[in-house]
């Protein structure tokens, strides 16, 4: 007994968490209760949510969120870029924010826990802090990022990297980029004041959901993320001759489709054949004219690459590269790789912060492991900025971006908790 009692200080003080700090949970029937009022906005007849960037329902969710964070005597705007930030002082004046949250919109016919897991935690960090009447000393910052799914448009503006290549991007509303924020309530014509500065930010956190099944498969509560893997997208444009499908013969065409699925092969076997955990994907092909009797003369297939590693990243795309032109010459088209504006760097995530969530999990009795993140997240570029710590709690089946996706209140409540204890560690530790 008297072991456990000294290990127990001992976990405590590593973290810097008090007995009486462990006594302040988050209410878990209340995070649930948003995550299904958050649901309703968007809602169709089905019972699913639509909730694309930039849609009416996005504008309706994003008020409601406005409206709970002034509700919680939290001073509240929206920067150039349509981020949402809400602001609770704290009791030290020259300290810099803390800073956590995540974000709404979601992919078409995704589900009610992307993002939306970490956001409404968000507030529930909040509201328990006034609940039991705890003042910090470094002001709190709330951010809910707009357009995450749509290529982490908000967190790019924050980090100063949203070109303007970018706002002509369209998304599934119909509305482009820049569009879209000046629709929400962003500032297109003064981006550059969403920019946040090295050090404006003593720290960063997101709590999401892990997206994939490995904390379930090893039945654990809480993934410290180590980093998030890097990004590129390209367009491969294959180039051929469209011609009549019956009369021209098999050995005299210039099939771009043909071509195409030959590399589409290519980058799953090269892919592979790359030792570590590099991920390549075609996930759009289009032909033209499109029609069953005329043989493709264009095709555009996408390619994305993942790694935490960058150099990873060029050295599969310049294999895939030299196979898809060998592929495209020995069947007579011409292949071209263009690179798409939404991509990301791989991102660290803080060591001093891994460790402090390492140690809220440890003090609460949740089980834990460092693993990386295969999804791209708005704490990817927050990480250009300030340091940067993200918490990951379980998906069921490993689904996401689906309305199957599904986390349990127990496991939303675990990972908020441990948001909450990282929070009120940091701000004692943190000059």
């Amino acid at each position: 007994m008297k072991q456990l009692f000294f290990f127990i200080a001992f976990i405590l003080y590593l973290g810097n968490i008090s007995a009486q700090d462990l006594t302040i949970k988050i209410n878990q029937d209340r995070l649930e209760d948003r995550i299904y009022q958050l649901a309703e906005f968007g809602k169709q007849e089905n019972g699913e949510t639509e909730r694309v960037a930039f849609s009416d329902a996005d504008i309706e969710a994003r008020q409601w969120v406005i409206q709970t964070l002034q509700g919680f005597a939290m001073e509240v705007k929206i920067d150039p870029a349509g981020n949402i930030i809400g602001t609770r002082q704290g009791t030290d004046k020259s300290k810099k924010p803390i800073a956590f949250g995540s974000h709404i919109d979601r992919v078409p016919n995704g589900g009610n826990y992307d993002g939306c897991v970490g956001s409404m935690a968000a507030l529930e960090v909040i509201e328990t802090l006034n609940e039991n009447n705890i003042e910090t000393s470094h002001p709190l910052e709330v951010i809910i990022f707009p357009n995450e799914e749509g290529g982490v448009m908000g967190s790019r503006a924050m980090a100063g990297n949203l070109g303007k290549t970018a706002l002509g991007v369209v998304n599934s509303t119909g509305y482009s980029m820049g569009e879209g924020i000046m629709r929400i309530g962003g500032d297109t014509t003064n981006l550059i004041k969403a920019k946040r500065e090295p050090g404006s930010l003593a720290a960063f956190l997101e709590l999401h959901i892990e997206q994939g099944g490995k904390l379930e498969k090893e039945n654990l509560d809480i993934g410290v993320v180590e980093g998030i893997v890097g990004l590129k997208w390209w367009d491969v444009v294959f180039t051929g001759f469209a011609n009549h499908a019956g009369t021209t013969p098999m050995n005299s065409r210039q099939d771009a489709l043909l071509a195409a699925s030959k590399f589409v092969v290519a980058v799953n076997e090269i892919t592979n054949s790359f030792e570590g955990s590099q991920v390549g994907t075609v996930g759009r092909i289009t032909a033209e004219p499109g029609a069953p009797n005329v043989i493709p003369g264009k095709v555009t297939a996408s390619l994305e690459i993942r790694d935490l590693s960058s150099e990873v990243i060029q050295n599969v795309y310049l294999a895939i590269k030299q196979k898809t032109e060998e592929i495209a010459k020995n069947s007579n088209v011409s292949v071209e790789f263009l690179p798409l504006d939404t991509t990301s760097e791989p991102a660290l995530t803080d060591a001093g912060i891994q460790k402090q969530i390492e140690s809220s999990a440890q003090a609460l009795g949740l089980t834990y492991q460092y693993m990386p993140s295969g999804a791209g997240h708005d704490s990817q570029d927050i990480s250009r900025f300030a340091p940067v710590g993200m918490i990951f709690v379980p998906s069921k089946g490993g689904i996401s971006h689906s309305p199957k996706e599904f986390t349990s209140a127990e496991d939303m409540a675990n990972g908020a908790n441990v948001l909450l204890h990282s929070v009120l560690s940091l701000d004692k530790k943190l000059d």
